[in-house]
C-alpha cells in the first residue's frame, strides 16, 4: 500500500538522525551517499510527487515542504538534491505521453536534475534533435537515471530529457558550502533526442502543456518558477533550523576557557538563543506562506504576474533573513565552532552558499517588486 501524507512526513522524521550521522561523509564525498539515495527512495520519498498514473503518489506541495524541512535539517545538502528528486518527478508529466512511459514505467519515478538555464546548442535532425553542450548546476546527476537540460534553438529555447546513459558527468563540484549535492556539470556530445521527449521551453515553463493535461491533477500544470520556489522553501527555513539546534547544543555544553562561566547560566545566552529561536520560527512561517499562497492558487486561476512577484519576493526575503540570521549565529558561536568536525559551521557554510541562487537574488528581486508598483515591466527573465 503506498504511503500516505503522514506517513511520508513520518519517515523522514525518523531518517533526519541517519542523514545528520551521515553529513560529514556527504560533505567528503562531494555528492549524495547512494546509501542515502536508497534510504529515501525505500521511504517512497523519491516518488511523493510522481504521477498516480504511473505508480507515484501524487502527494501535494505542503508534504513536500514538511518532508523537505526535515531533511534539511539534518543536512542541507541531502534536502537539496532530495527536493530536487521530489519536484523534478513533475517535469516529465508535462511531455509526451511516450516520454512519461519511459520515464516513469520502469518504477513510478525517477531521479532528475533540472536544468533550466538554455545553454545547449540544439538543431534539428531527421526525427527529432541534435544536441550538444554543457549545462552547470546540475544538482542529481551523481545519482540520476534521466537527465533534463534547455537550449536555444533557431525556434527558441526549447527543453529536453535524456536518459542519465547519455550524457557525462563535468566533475567541477568544488565548493565550500553545498560540497555534498555534486551538483556537476551535464555534459551532452552530438546526442540525438527524439521529438517526443523535447518541448518548447516557453511552453513547459508557462504552465499547462499537452502533457500536462493527460493528468486530472492541476499540479503538473504549475509553472515551473512558483512550483521552484515552492521545492526550495523547505531547504532554506530547514537548514536554518538545523543551524539553531547546532547553536543550542553548543550553549548547552559550552565552558569559556579564560573564565570557567558555563554558558547556559549566562543571561545573554539565553537572550540570543531566544532570538534565533524566533528568526528560525519566522523562516518557516515566511516558507509555509509562500506554499499555501501557491497551493490556493493552484487549480483555481492562472498565476498572474502580481502572484509570481509576491512568491518570489517572500523567498528572496526568506533568503536573506536565513543568510543573515545564520551569520549572526556563527558569530555567538564562538571560535571553536569553526571547526570542521562542527556541524554549525557545516550549515553556515551551506546557507551561504544556497542563498546566493541567482532564483530568489535579493537585489534582483526588490528592483523588480520596486519597478511593478511604478508600472514598468519586468526587466529580468526569472519572474
Amino acid at each position: 500500500m503506498a504511503a500516505t501524507n503522514e506517513q511520508l512526513i513520518e519517515r523522514a522524521r525518523a531518517l533526519k538522525p541517519i542523514i545528520a550521522e551521515r553529513a560529514p561523509a556527504t560533505e567528503s564525498a562531494r555528492r549524495p551517499l547512494d546509501e542515502t539515495i536508497e534510504d529515501l527512495i525505500e521511504a517512497e520519498i523519491m516518488a511523493m510527487l510522481a504521477p498516480r498514473r504511473w505508480g507515484g503518489l501524487e502527494s501535494d506541495l505542503p508534504t513536500m515542504f514538511a518532508v523537505v524541512e526535515q531533511i534539511s535539517s539534518a543536512c542541507i545538502s541531502t534536502g537539496w538534491i532530495s527536493s530536487f528528486y521530489i519536484n523534478h518527478n513533475v517535469y516529465p508529466a508535462k511531455l509526451d505521453i511516450r516520454l512519461q512511459q519511459e520515464v516513469y514505467g520502469p518504477r513510478g519515478f525517477c531521479l532528475m536534475p533540472g536544468a533550466n538555464a538554455p545553454t545547449m546548442s540544439a538543431h534539428r535532425v531527421d526525427g527529432g534533435w541534435e544536441l550538444s553542450g554543457r549545462a552547470s548546476w546540475g544538482s542529481g546527476i551523481m545519482n540520476a537515471d534521466w537527465a533534463f537540460v534547455s537550449g536555444r534553438t533557431e525556434e527558441g529555447p526549447y527543453s529536453f530529457m535524456l536518459p542519465a546513459s547519455d550524457v557525462s558527468v563535468g566533475d567541477v563540484w568544488h565548493f565550500a558550502g553545498m560540497a555534498g549535492t555534486g551538483s556537476n556539470d551535464i555534459v551532452v556530445d552530438k546526442v540525438f533526442v527524439p521529438e517526443y521527449r523535447a518541448i518548447n521551453g516557453i511552453a513547459f515553463g508557462g504552465g499547462r502543456t499537452e502533457g500536462s493535461a493527460q493528468h486530472e491533477n492541476p499540479l503538473y500544470s504549475v509553472p515551473v518558477l512558483p512550483l521552484a520556489y515552492c521545492t526550495v522553501v523547505g531547504v532554506l527555513s530547514g537548514g536554518l533550523l538545523g543551524a539553531v539546534d547546532a547553536y543550542e547544543a553548543i550553549v548547552a555544553r559550552r565552558v569559556r576557557n579564560y573564565t570557567g562561566a558555563v554558558v547556559k547560566d549566562q543571561q545573554h545566552a539565553h537572550v540570543m538563543l531566544g532570538e534565533f529561536r524566533i528568526a528560525a520560527d519566522i523562516a518557516h512561517s515566511l516558507a509555509a506562506q509562500v506554499i499555501d499562497t501557491t497551493t490556493k492558487i493552484i487549480g483555481t486561476r492562472p498565476f498572474t504576474l502580481d502572484d509570481r512577484l509576491a512568491l518570489k519576493a517572500k523567498l528572496a526575503f526568506l533568503s536573506r533573513h536565513c543568510r543573515d540570521t545564520v551569520n549572526a549565529v556563527m558569530a555567538s558561536a564562538g571560535a571553536s565552532s569553526f571547526h570542521l568536525d562542527q556541524p554549525l559551521q557545516r550549515f553556515w557554510r551551506d546557507l551561504n552558499t544556497v542563498c546566493s541562487h541567482a532564483f530568489w537574488d535579493w537585489d534582483a528581486t526588490r528592483e523588480l517588486v520596486g519597478r511593478h508598483r511604478l508600472g514598468l515591466q519586468p526587466n529580468h527573465p526569472l519572474v
